[in-house]
Formats: structure tokens, sequence, C-alpha cells
């Protein structure tokens, strides 16, 4: 999810699927990284010196490998990562804070792709990650922030409210269900004068709910419109379903079918059984508005700093520890053409499990909804870690 955009993780095509991120808090924080005993071989072309030790984690381990191992590794506009980077380098992971002081002097306007690969390798050793069992394999889906019309008020076509959190979600364990908000009395007496803004599509909520963060262009009472941010502040404590399983499940949608896009086709083409599959989910997210003065900062992920499209992923902090840069190899959804990038770890989600698992954040818009809808590709990955 995420909190921020860790997103309420419930975040999208897992999400969408059940096995993306659902509302929840961020994990605990996991251990510091300890040396095993086994020694790994690794080929060393460059003539980088290498900790020739295996570092085990709660859920992964790192195997120490040369940089030629990283598929395309000369090839990445590297330098591109240092926004990214620099972000993360806000709350530096353990053992960054003197490299995160370096990366900043480093990054000059002469800094170069080549300039920032030689700047990593001279400081950082390359791991393969590997889940516990020896796996080198693993999943990687995306989200995104969606980009929604909306109003202050209710009004035309614009009647699904966004809301905030109820005054009473303490008093009852668990709260009421996405269901009786929607259809109780004593319930929708809870969210009196507790919407945010309203929405013209259900659906548009829903994702909302499931990225647990999104942009609103919201029309305000005299007219005027102006672009806000709603950010994940709670959630019902209903247990997550997903919508995506539920079409399966009936057998409306094969495995296949059930990506973002396949789902809305689905909804429009069923208007009666829309409430059917919403109700599926008895999981509600409440919501907190916050200003969004640069458009092109993104939302805040499970380190509490802004995501950087395309070169920040959510990643299981068991197996991963924020604000650690991660070498990726994997396709891009539709072309399936290689996507190979370095990227920071910098958000989480509880269905963002296990070593080699990762969710990619696109963006915002409608190249990186359609993007982020289809993802579910093969992954392997390697992390880059501080030498001792």
């Amino acid at each position: 999810m995420p909190n921020v955009l860790t997103r309420c993780k419930a975040l999208l095509p897992a999400a969408i699927l059940g096995l993306l991120a659902a509302c929840a808090s961020p994990p605990p924080s996991p251990p510091a990284p300890q040396a095993g005993a086994a020694p790994a071989a690794a080929t060393n072309p460059l003539n980088v010196p290498i900790v020739n030790a295996t570092i085990v984690r709660a859920r992964a381990r790192w195997i120490p490998v040369g940089w030629a191992e990283l598929p395309a590794w000369e090839a990445d506009r590297t330098s591109e990562l240092w926004p990214a980077l620099l972000r993360g380098c806000e709350k530096p992971a353990v053992d960054w804070a003197a490299l995160c002081a370096q990366a900043g002097a480093a990054a000059t306007p002469a800094f170069s792709d080549d300039a920032a690969r030689a700047w990593l390798q001279q400081r950082l050793q390359a791991y393969r990650v590997e889940s516990l069992d020896g796996a080198p394999e693993g999943l990687i889906t995306g989200y995104f922030e969606p980009l929604v019309e909306a109003s202050r008020t209710p009004r035309g076509e614009f009647r699904v409210p966004l809301y905030g959190t109820p005054a009473d979600l303490a008093t009852r364990k668990p709260y009421w269900t996405r269901q009786q908000i929607d259809s109780l009395p004593a319930a929708k007496a809870s969210f009196h004068g507790r919407a945010l803004a309203y929405v013209a599509d259900p659906l548009d909520a829903l994702i909302l709910q499931i990225q647990g963060s999104g942009r609103l262009n919201i029309t305000e009472p005299n007219g005027t419109k102006k672009l806000i941010r709603v950010a994940f502040a709670g959630h019902n404590d209903q247990p997550y379903k997903s919508v995506g399983r539920w079409l399966i499940d009936q057998g409306e949608l094969t495995a296949a079918q059930a990506s973002w896009p396949g789902i809305k086709a689905w909804a429009r083409a069923h208007p009666k059984r829309l409430n059917e599959m919403l109700w599926a989910n008895p999981r509600t997210v409440f919501f907190r508005e916050e200003p969004l003065p640069d458009p092109q900062r993104g939302p805040k992920g499970g380190q509490a700093v802004p995501l950087t499209p395309g070169r920040s992923i959510a990643v299981d902090t068991l197996s991963i520890p924020y604000g650690t840069p991660v070498w990726l190899d994997t396709t891009e959804p539709l072309s399936n053409t290689p996507l190979r990038r370095l990227a920071m770890a910098q958000d989480t989600g509880t269905a963002i499990t296990g070593a080699v698992r990762a969710d990619y954040f696109w963006g915002w818009g409608d190249v990186a909804e359609n993007q982020a809808g289809r993802m579910k590709q093969p992954l392997r990955l390697w992390v880059l870690w501080p030498k001792p």
C-alpha cells in the first residue's frame, strides 16, 4: 500500500487479482543484513573488489556477484536514478548516511550516465536476490496514481463520495462493511459531513481505494478547478477481497482477462451487477486531502518520500530495505520488450511479499494506468548495497 501511497496497497494488478497490495499498515522494520557463512563465487571483469559472502535476510538471501551479471547494466540511463535516490536519502537506509551525502555532491549538471554507473560501482556491491530456498525468479506487477474528475459537492453525475475518516471509526471493530456503508441508514449517518469530494463512477472510487492515493481535478462550489491529492488515511478494518478474483470465481472472466481494463469492460457490460461486484470486497478506504503544489511530484510511498515514475518500486521490506537501489530484469506489459533498469525500493504493500517480488510505479495519467493495469511479468532482481 502505505501511509501515504504505501498504498492502502491495495495498489493495482495485484490488488485487483489478490496479487497486489491490500490496505494495511507498513510491515515491521526488517533486521539489519547479516553476513552469512556461505561464500559465493562471482565473476569480476571490471576488477572491482567484491564481498565474498552471502547476506541472509528474513525472507531472502543476497548472493554477491560481479557487475557483468546484471543484464544490460551498461545500457541504463543511470543518471535518471539520481532524483529518486536523493529522495530516498531524505530517510537513508542503514549504512547509507555517508554515501547519501556523497550522492548529493555528485549530482552536478555534468553528471552523465557513465559517471553515475562509475559512482555506484566504486561504492556499492551488487547482490543477486534469491528466495531462502535459492529461487532467483519472481513476479513484478505495476501501480499508478489515478487522475479522476471530481466535484467538491454532489451535483449532476458526481454522486459517489470519497470519505474522510469517520468520527466513530474507533468505536466499532470491525467497522461497517462496504455494502453497509452504501445501504444502511445507521452506517450512512456516520459519514454525514465526511465526504471530501464526489466522483461520477463507482469504479473511479474503487481504483482510488485500491491504489491508496490519487489526484482529483476537483470543481469547487464557485466553479473554479484545482488539482489536489487524496491520500490513504485508514480503512474499515474489513478484509480486502479482490474483485478480479471474484469475477474469476464467478466464471465471468479468465485470469488473463481480469486486468483492470478487463474489469472495467465487464462492469460497463453488466451495470445491474456492479454493486454485487463492488460489495464482494468489504473493505473501504478513507482519505485525507493534501495540496499538490508540484504536479510533477509523486505521492509518498512507505518510505515516506515521494515516488518517482519509472524509478520507484514497492518491495517486501523483509527482503529488501527501503532506500536500496534495485536492478530490475523484466519486460514491459503488452509489448514484452525488455525492461532493465535501476529503481529505488521506496514503497511496500501487504501483497508484495517474498524475495523476488516488486510493484513498479508507472506514475499518473492514461498511459500509466494502461501499463500498470496489465503488468504481471516474470522478474529477476539484484540489489546494490554499500561495501563494508
